[in-house]
Order: structure tokens, then sequence, then C-alpha cells
């Protein structure tokens, strides 16, 4: 059971983030040589998602008075 919940935490904290940071490498090196196509736009979107659920959380106002 431990190990289950350590499995867990690492996977969240350290694995799904790199992946994000390297899918969004790989988007990059290939939109740099090949140019934009559809494929790296769904790497780097696919790196935002991820990174929106498993990443830091964007830091959300109380009020929404300066929209």
């Amino acid at each position: 059971m431990l190990f289950t919940l350590i499995r867990r935490y690492v996977l969240m904290a350290v694995a799904i983030p790199l992946a994000a940071a390297g899918a969004r490498k790989l988007s990059d090196a290939v939109e740099a040589r090949r140019g934009p196509s559809r494929g790296t736009r769904l790497l780097r979107r696919g790196a935002d998602t991820l990174q929106g659920h498993f990443g830091r959380q964007k830091k959300r106002r109380r009020f929404a008075l300066g929209r």
C-alpha cells in the first residue's frame, strides 16, 4: 500500500511534468526544422493540458473586477 502511494506521488510529481516538458521541446525542435504543422500544435496543446492538470495551478482572482 505504501509502495503504491509512493509510486503515484512520483508519477504525479516527476514523470508527468517531464513528459510535458519533453513534448514541448520536441514540438519546438520539429517546428524549427519543418515549420508549424498539425502535429506540433497537438504536441504543444497536449503539453499545455498536462501542465494545466498536474503542474502549478494559475492563481485565481478572488473578484473578477479587472476583466
